[in-house]
């Protein structure tokens, strides 16, 4: 080899540099952990995301950072627990205590009802590290004017205030949705979604891309394509599942899973995420995208339609028990994480930001509050250091949930209520389901959890529940609900309750 021609080899070599990698980030609505195969739920088919599981990582220990979407979604965009953004309950519920109408013990805190425009968000650091921004679906932060075109994102494909896709026909077009052009009638909200995040990475192929799929599936209504419910009718039967209810306080919570239409529902949004990877693997750009699916809050088990069961987790969307803020999180990256890892250290929402920065090759703006540590040190085999993860949700959920806080350390969680200053104290490791309070047996350990969660309060500027001085312990408190009937609902289905 002539030796002009080596050091053009070396030169072009040293200033050459690795494209950013693109990053796809699918987020769920009311999807439980324990809802996809790769968590172990035997009556759901999600075979594009359990193949995800498969060429990445499935984490055992992810949070969302609230048991209801909103606040979660805020604390996902900003890096930030959700008390320092002010929205600490589903945009749509009372918003003041004075607004407040049930026979409860305590007013819920007040909040905010949307996310500001200063906050600092993933699309607006995104596009400074010169991505092309993207946002399908579900967006529930805030009025016109507070969309995700407001925030940070080149396009924005159906993201409005909505908490649930109620305009229209629901799931199917037209879609009455000012940000989604309407599609063929019947066209099925996922899909079209899918389709046009597709179209958007191929668009884009050639820089730098991020994509925020944020389905609006699962959440109520309880809609799915015509023949899926059947499918999942006649597998409920061929499997001989029966209903079968719990108790979780005022509230019947549903043991197993088999609601047909529900079945649909998920199948539909695995089928959307695989479109979406097929689109990937065409172009050729499966190698260098980072693809990370994750969900906002825990399935839906002790309300509005009681579709889904979170066994082996307790309670479910609305709680502070792990069905409540226990998540699935799959993350691919070829040329990063190892295919088919099993990773169990803890997370919360709060992370994305700070991993999401850290793979982009940028940093958070000066005097920026990160509350989340960067995810990619886990990604590499390695751990992040023990730290506690907290939640603080002072409200009443519209699924039974009382106000309270809690803190995870470790192996143990506590979970301290505000209605009457109440502790629990259980170690995960021994039982996942929360079923043995050991509060009474570790005085000292309650103590220093206590201690620390109250300090975490304080330092994000927390707000609390104040007594309610109308409430008359002799009258119903609001907070029970009956479940359907044994008849499985079809697919025309829906359930009219709060959108949150």
């Amino acid at each position: 080899m002539k030796p002009a021609f080596l050091l053009l080899l070396l030169l072009c070599g040293s200033a050459w540099t690795a494209p950013k990698p693109n990053i796809v980030f699918f987020l769920a609505d009311d999807l439980g952990q324990r809802d996809l195969g790769s968590y172990g739920s035997t009556f759901y088919e999600t075979p594009n995301l359990d193949r995800l599981a498969r060429e990445g990582a499935r984490f055992t220990d992810a949070y969302a950072a609230c048991p209801v979407c909103s606040p979660t979604r805020a604390s996902l965009l900003t890096g930030q627990w959700p008390q320092r953004t002010g929205i600490t309950d589903y945009i749509g519920a009372p918003l003041t205590p004075d607004k407040w109408k049930q026979n409860t013990r305590f007013l819920p805190a007040p909040y905010t009802d949307r996310l500001s425009l200063t906050a600092p968000t993933l699309a607006k650091a995104m596009k400074a590290a010169g991505y092309a921004t993207f946002f399908a679906g579900k967006w529930h932060l805030g009025p016109e004017g507070w969309w995700p075109e407001n925030q940070g994102f080149d396009v924005n494909m159906g993201g409005l205030d909505r908490g649930g896709p109620n305009g229209g026909r629901k799931y199917f077009s037209p879609y009455g949705n000012p940000r989604l052009t309407d599609g063929p009638e019947g066209e099925h909200l996922p899909d079209r979604l899918a389709a046009e995040t597709a179209r958007f990475i191929e668009v884009n192929r050639e820089r730098p891309l991020f994509a925020y799929f944020s389905f609006y599936s699962v959440h109520t209504p309880l809609m799915a394509r015509a023949d899926l419910p059947e499918k999942y009718e006649a597998k409920r039967q061929r499997l001989g599942l029966q209903e079968k209810w719990g108790r979780e306080g005022e509230r019947d919570v549903r043991l197993v899973q088999e609601h047909a239409v529900y079945a649909g529902m998920v199948e539909a949004m695995d089928r959307a995420v695989g479109r979406v990877l097929a689109k990937l693997d065409e172009l050729g750009l499966t190698q260098n995208t980072l693809v990370i699916f994750t969900s906002d809050n825990g399935g839906l088990s002790t309300s509005e339609g009681w579709p889904t069961s979170n066994l082996p987790l307790r309670g479910g969307k609305g709680w502070l028990y792990e069905g409540g803020i226990r998540e699935p999180f799959l993350v691919r990256w070829p040329t990063v994480v190892r295919a088919g890892s099993v990773v169990s250290d803890p997370l919360s929402s709060p992370d994305i930001f700070a991993t999401l920065l850290e793979v982009a090759g940028t940093s958070a703006g000066v005097g920026q509050v990160l509350d989340g540590v960067s995810l990619l040190p886990v990604f590499h085999g390695g751990h992040v250091p023990e730290r506690p993860l907290f939640w603080h949700y002072p409200h009443y959920g519209n699924q039974g949930g009382a106000p309270g806080a809690a803190i995870r350390r470790g192996d143990w969680k506590l979970i301290e209520w505000h209605e009457d200053n109440r502790v629990e104290l259980f170690n995960l490791a021994a039982d996942l389901g929360e079923q043995n309070d050991l509060a009474a047996r570790e005085p000292a350990l309650v103590e220093r959890l206590r201690k620390e969660l109250h300090a975490w309060q304080e330092e994000v500027g927390a707000k609390f529940p104040i007594p309610n001085p109308a409430y008359d312990s002799s009258k119903p408190n609001g907070r029970a609900a009956h479940r359907p009937s044994t008849a499985q609902p079809d697919a025309k289905t829906t359930v009219k309750e709060k959108s949150n």
